[in-house]
């Protein structure tokens, strides 16, 4: 009789330390579902946030027509659009992002992303013209013969010659002719590079760091490569006029480089100039 008690209870205990287990493991089993539960929903999160996009229409001031082709770039993370015939535009952006707003003609705005723009959609811009006063212009009409070596000679031709130092992957250095002179500027302002750069390369690099961002991202390209007007870049890399050619002065580029080209050669030029330096720098702490 003692002895079937005591099976009864080892059956018991048994069963009471099989129960035990068995929650034990479903305990463990909902803490990794919990887990895995969060994981999920945080990466949601995340991809959500970095797919938010915001939307709405440019439209002039003055008469509340759509403007067509108004380039916008998403200041913090270095992407841009352009709106449609219809002035509507699309373009990825989260809350306190900046979009920068230009077109020709027109003031430039910047705009804030907020969580009611996000939430509720469409957003109207609007743009105001400017009042443009043409200074007067003065043509110096050439006075042509008809013969082509007598003409030609009448137009001004620059010679900006290029040079390329082997070792480092450039396009070269503009120095203006061919002379012993214009090679040892060259030398000069690679391996000395000037105390403007420094200050200018040296003191942002979060800025420049944005350069890389501009070269990768193909609509922003597009919208430099119709430019000339230098505000893009001035925007992004928080510069003004002065100081962005002269930074382009400083990489060498010809005064001629300066003047005619667009917003992209510029960008090019900026950062090889850059890459180059920060390589050059390396090496000197080396």
């Amino acid at each position: 009789m003692g002895l079937l008690i005591f099976s009864q209870k080892g059956m018991l205990f048994v069963k009471v330390l099989n129960s035990l287990l068995l929650l034990q493991k479903i305990k463990l089993q909902m803490k990794k579902l919990l887990f895995l539960f969060t994981f999920l929903l945080a990466t949601t999160y995340g991809f959500s946030q970095d797919d938010t996009k915001v939307n709405g229409t440019v439209t002039n001031y003055e008469n509340t027509k759509p403007l067509e082709n108004v380039n916008i770039v998403n200041l913090n993370q270095v992407i841009g659009t352009s709106t449609n015939r219809k002035g509507e535009f699309e373009i990825t952006a989260k809350v306190d992002d900046t979009l920068h707003f230009s077109y020709l003609g027109f003031k430039s705005i910047k705009v804030r992303v907020t969580n009611d723009w996000i939430k509720f959609g469409n957003a109207n811009i609007v743009l105001t013209e400017l009042a443009l006063a043409l200074e007067e212009v003065i043509v110096h009409q050439l006075k042509l013969t008809g013969h082509l070596e007598v003409d030609i000679k009448q137009v001004a031709i620059q010679d900006n010659f290029r040079y390329s130092i082997s070792g480092l992957s450039t396009t070269g250095y503009e120095a203006g002719g061919r002379s012993p002179s214009a090679v040892n500027k060259v030398l000069g302002a690679i391996f000395n590079p000037a105390d403007f750069l420094y200050n200018v390369f040296g003191k942002k690099p979060k800025e420049l760091r944005k350069l890389k961002k501009m070269k990768e991202d193909d609509e922003i390209r597009n919208l430099l490569a119709s430019r000339f007007d230098r505000e893009m870049l001035m925007v992004l890399l928080q510069v003004d006029r002065i100081d962005l050619d002269q930074i382009v002065s400083q990489c060498n580029y010809s005064a001629d480089f300066i003047r005619v080209a667009n917003d992209l050669q510029i960008l090019d030029a900026i950062s090889e100039c850059y890459e180059e330096y920060k390589v050059l720098s390396r090496n000197k702490r080396i």
